[in-house]
């Protein structure tokens, strides 16, 4: 009898839980989470990486353009200069995250190099 209880507790338990989770849950998603990820490398052109040119309106309505990869965080993090025209919109390329993909590619390529 007291095995039938927990079963049927279990059973309940877990039907309560599925259809919490099949409830429709929206993301909203903030500026500064679309262009923390819109920096995009692809390894089919290695040479180049991809940032978005105008505010993005979500991830999957994103305009970008391609930059020769040397221009992603080509100033290293130190204070861009007064003259300097953006590549991406708002200095994206130029931004921590930016200069942490930069470091990560280029140790990947490296990597991938040695390994041919």
């Amino acid at each position: 009898m007291s095995k039938v209880v927990v079963l049927v507790l279990t059973v309940a338990c877990i039907a309560v839980q599925l259809s919490g989770a099949t409830k429709d849950k929206h993301i909203k998603y903030t500026e500064k989470d679309l262009l923390r990820k819109s920096i995009v490398y692809d390894k089919n052109t290695p040479d180049v990486f991809y940032c978005p040119i105008s505010k993005p309106t979500g991830m999957d309505k994103m305009i970008v353009k391609s930059r020769p990869l040397h221009k992603l965080c080509e100033h290293e993090g130190k204070p861009l200069p007064e003259d300097y025209k953006s590549d991406c919109y708002k200095d994206v390329d130029e931004s921590n995250y930016a200069c942490k993909e930069k470091y990560r590619i280029m140790k990947r390529s490296a990597k991938e190099n040695i390994e041919i």
